[in-house]
C-alpha cells in the first residue's frame, strides 16, 4: 500500500507541475521582435489603407500638399510604405521622375499583386514593389531621401522594432513623412504626443509638424538624432497622453 501512496504521489506531484507550467508571454510576437519592449497602446486591424477615394483625395490635392511639404524633386528614391491601392506611389512616381526611384512597401500580398499590375498598366518604371514584414520593412539599406508612412502607421503592431529597422535604410539626410489622424489607435489614427513618444524613443527628432483638416489629420516629419539606443535600453511610451506628452 505504501508503494502504491509513493507512487499517487509522484503522479500528483507530476500533475501539479504540469499544470503550474507558465505559458510564453511572448507567444503572440513575431520572434524577430521580442528583444524589443511591446507596445502599450491598442493596434489598428489591418486592410483600411484605402483611406478614401482617390479623386476625393485629389479634390483637396492631398498627395501634392504632402510631397510639396516633404520637398520631394526629381532625382530622389522614395519608400512609399503601406503602399496600398497605390495613390501616394503614382504621384511619388512622376514627381520623382525617371532619374528617380519609388519603392511601393507593404505586408499583404494581394495589395501588392493589385498594385503591380496597376503599375504595369500606368507603365511606371520607375517603380519596384517590396514585401515587408510587421516588425521589418525589409527595405535595403542606406538607400531613402524620403520615407512615407500615410495612414498607415497605426496599424504597426510592433512600432520599436519597425522603426528601429526603418532607420538602417535612411541615407545620412533622409527624413520619415508622417501623415496620421489624431484620434486613439484602435480607430485608425494616433495622437501626435504618442507619435512624438515611439519615434523618440528609437532615435528619431521631430522636425515638423502641421495640422491639415483639409486632408482630414496631420502631418509629422522626422529626422535621425545622434546615436540608436539598443533594444533592451528602449523605453517604451504609455498611451496616456499625459505621460506621452512629457516624454517629448
Amino acid at each position: 500500500m505504501s508503494r502504491m501512496n509513493a507512487l499517487l504521489g509522484a503522479v500528483a506531484i507530476l500533475l501539479t507541475v504540469g499544470g503550474c507550467k507558465k505559458e510564453d508571454p511572448q507567444a503572440d510576437r513575431p520572434e524577430t521582435a521580442r528583444a524589443f519592449p511591446r507596445p502599450d497602446r491598442a493596434v489598428s486591424a489591418p486592410g483600411a489603407n484605402a483611406f478614401a477615394p482617390e479623386a476625393q483625395r485629389d479634390r483637396v490635392n492631398e498627395a501634392q500638399q504632402v510631397m510639396d511639404m516633404a520637398r520631394i524633386s526629381p532625382g530622389m528614391t522614395v519608400a512609399d510604405i503601406g503602399a496600398g491601392e497605390g495613390y501616394y506611389t503614382t504621384r511619388l512616381s512622376v514627381r520623382v521622375g525617371p532619374e528617380g526611384r519609388v519603392v511601393a512597401q507593404d505586408i499583404d500580398t494581394e495589395a501588392l499583386r493589385l498594385l503591380g499590375l496597376r503599375i504595369e498598366r500606368e507603365r511606371l518604371d520607375n517603380v519596384s514593389i517590396l514585401r515587408g514584414d510587421a516588425d521589418d520593412p525589409r527595405l535595403p539599406k542606406a538607400s531613402f531621401d524620403r520615407v512615407f508612412l500615410v495612414h498607415m502607421y497605426h496599424e504597426v503592431a510592433e512600432p520599436y522594432a519597425f522603426l528601429w529597422r526603418l532607420r538602417d535604410s535612411m541615407r545620412k539626410d533622409g527624413k520619415i513623412i508622417v501623415v496620421e489622424t489624431d484620434r486613439p489607435t484602435d480607430r485608425h489614427g494616433i495622437p501626435p504626443t504618442l507619435l512624438f513618444c515611439e519615434f523618440k524613443a528609437v532615435g528619431y527628432k521631430l522636425g515638423a509638424f502641421v495640422v491639415k483638416p483639409e486632408i482630414n489629420g496631420y502631418y509629422a516629419r522626422f529626422d535621425l538624432a545622434p546615436g540608436r539606443p539598443e533594444p533592451a535600453k528602449i523605453r517604451p511610451c504609455r498611451a496616456s497622453p499625459e505621460v506621452a506628452a512629457a516624454a517629448n
